[in-house]
């Protein structure tokens, strides 16, 4: 009969779910106040440019030709609109960068013993060995990151796989074992000759049986 091994529960990944929402919380609030900020202002100034280039007086030009001028009358929207959408993807970037560097700060903060011991008090064996698994730097603290990193794998099945993995090595160590033990119970006896030193008789060869352990 197939024994089922024990898998992580629904209340694993909602723990570290809600711990990790608490401790980047802030960060998040403040990220998103930030990018609406600029967004609004943006958005107001846009349609400033907008009505200035509409508000353009092109009488000027009559001296370069009616032809000209009709040009620049005609396609003078399409170059503030392209003004608007080059500043807009320059702020995009800045504000793409923001974020990421809001995020990497907020992956960085070292999570709290007693967070941890609340953690570890609550989650199952499996749920356990992933989030030691997503711990790679034992030297550093454990980060909201290791955090994220070991939900992530939660969701897609690590506690399963890690299972496998110590049953396979659990296997390879046993076969290796037994096939070592066999090679040297293989072995055939060791034959030492003895003969005095000034005897001319035909030497008599003794046999000697060696133990696995002496062999090795």
């Amino acid at each position: 009969m197939k024994m089922e091994r024990p898998r992580p529960t629904r209340a694993d990944a909602a723990l570290l779910r809600n711990t990790v929402l608490k401790l980047t919380a802030a960060n998040r609030l403040f990220t998103v106040a930030v990018v609406l900020g600029v967004a609004l202002v943006w958005w107001f100034l846009l349609h400033k440019v907008i009505a200035f280039g509409r508000g353009l007086d092109y009488s000027g030009l009559q001296a370069l030709g009616a032809q000209v001028m009709a040009f620049v009358e005609q396609y003078s929207p399409f170059f503030w609109w392209a003004i608007v959408a080059l500043c807009t993807l320059i702020i995009a970037y800045f504000l793409y960068g923001f974020v990421q560097s809001m995020n990497r700060q907020a992956m960085a903060r070292r999570v709290s013993s007693q967070r941890i011991a609340f953690l570890t008090s609550r989650l199952s064996g499996p749920a356990l060995k992933v989030l030691g698994w997503s711990w790679h730097n034992r030297r550093d603290p454990i980060t909201v990151g290791v955090l994220q990193h070991a939900l992530r794998e939660l969701r897609h099945g690590r506690a399963e796989r890690i299972e496998q993995a110590a049953e396979h090595a659990m296997l390879l160590e046993s076969a290796t074992a037994d096939a070592l033990q066999d090679a040297n119970g293989a072995r055939p006896p060791a034959q030492v000759t003895a003969h005095g030193p000034d005897s001319m008789e035909t030497p008599t060869p003794i046999t000697v049986h060696r133990s696995p352990s002496q062999a090795q």
